[in-house]
């Protein structure tokens, strides 16, 4: 079991303690398995392992892009997905509950759609029934799907951000991630847009991590394993350690993903007083600690 948050996480060499005690893992995508580019060094065989170890794994993933994109990404940098049971994206949960409409918020919405996009991919939203609007003023509702960061700012958003605020137009965040790794270094992603929206007073209905609802889809591909068997895995407090907080589920840490300047993971960290601070200042605790995802 997981280590209580009085007693401060478990430091693991690396994933095959994990699966001494666990059979499901939880596993993030950017920032433990890759860096949107390239894997990183070891993930790919940690996989192997896993399975070889008769293991079950759902990769879970903030994007905003939907489950089959996210498959070839993957498959693109040698993750075959017979590595895993199912990839669950934050995009692929905020078109569902588009289509259902479901409960109040999404049944409001109408059909009307001014997308934020990265390369102006708006795919999870194609083939719906959605109008897409070539600016605010037309639009029912904002989807904040992707940002084209670092080539726009923040900044550059705001003209946007305060007409739809004007217009009081609902925002469906797809992807709550507030930086990515991009070719090694980090960058703005879609969150920092939905956040500072809902400062200038907007509302905002955020699918994905650390909201808890995302995480049913994981244990439904889990269901090969018992209950208090299954771990998330993750490299950001506020999103994966948070999130498995919320949804009942012990975690593990990765040291090395989005943390890693402030902990000196490049320098072979943290060293006990660092990642004392680090857990004290830290929205959620991860029962684990590892340096990577390797075995």
């Amino acid at each position: 079991m997981a280590a209580s948050p009085e007693a401060g996480a478990i430091a693991l060499p690396g994933v095959a303690a994990l699966a001494e005690r666990f059979d499901g893992l939880i596993v993030d995508q950017w920032g433990v398995l890759h860096d949107g580019a390239r894997p990183y060094a070891g993930a790919r065989e940690c996989l192997e392992r896993l399975r070889e170890a008769g293991k079950h794994v759902v990769v879970l993933s903030n994007s905003g892009r939907r489950e089959a994109a996210n498959l070839r990404l993957m498959e693109e940098m040698g993750f075959s997905a017979r590595l895993f049971e199912r990839m669950v994206s934050a995009g692929e949960d905020a078109r569902e509950a588009i289509v259902a409409r479901a409960n109040p918020f999404h049944a409001r919405l109408g059909t009307r759609c001014y997308a934020f996009t990265r390369a102006g991919d708006r795919s999870i939203l194609e083939g719906i029934g959605l109008v897409f609007t070539a600016s605010v003023e037309e639009a029912d509702f904002l989807a904040a799907i992707g940002i084209d960061s670092p080539r726009r700012a923040l900044a550059d958003y705001e003209t946007e951000l305060r007409a739809a605020r004007a217009k009081n137009l609902p925002m469906v965040c797809a992807n709550p991630d507030i930086a990515r790794f991009s070719e090694g270094r980090l960058v703005d992603a879609t969150g920092v847009l939905a956040r500072r929206y809902e400062a200038l007073g907007g509302e905002v209905f955020y699918h994905g991590k650390p909201w808890p609802a995302i995480y049913g889809s994981c244990i439904a591909a889990l269901g090969h394993c018992a209950p208090g068997r299954v771990v998330a895995v993750g490299d950001s407090i506020e999103h994966d350690i948070l999130g498995a907080s919320r949804a009942g589920l012990p975690s593990a840490f990765i040291v090395g993903g989005i943390h890693a300047g402030e902990l000196g993971a490049e320098h072979g960290g943290p060293d006990a007083a660092t990642w004392s601070a680090f857990e004290n200042r830290a929205v959620a605790r991860p029962g684990f600690r590892l340096p990577a995802f390797t075995w």
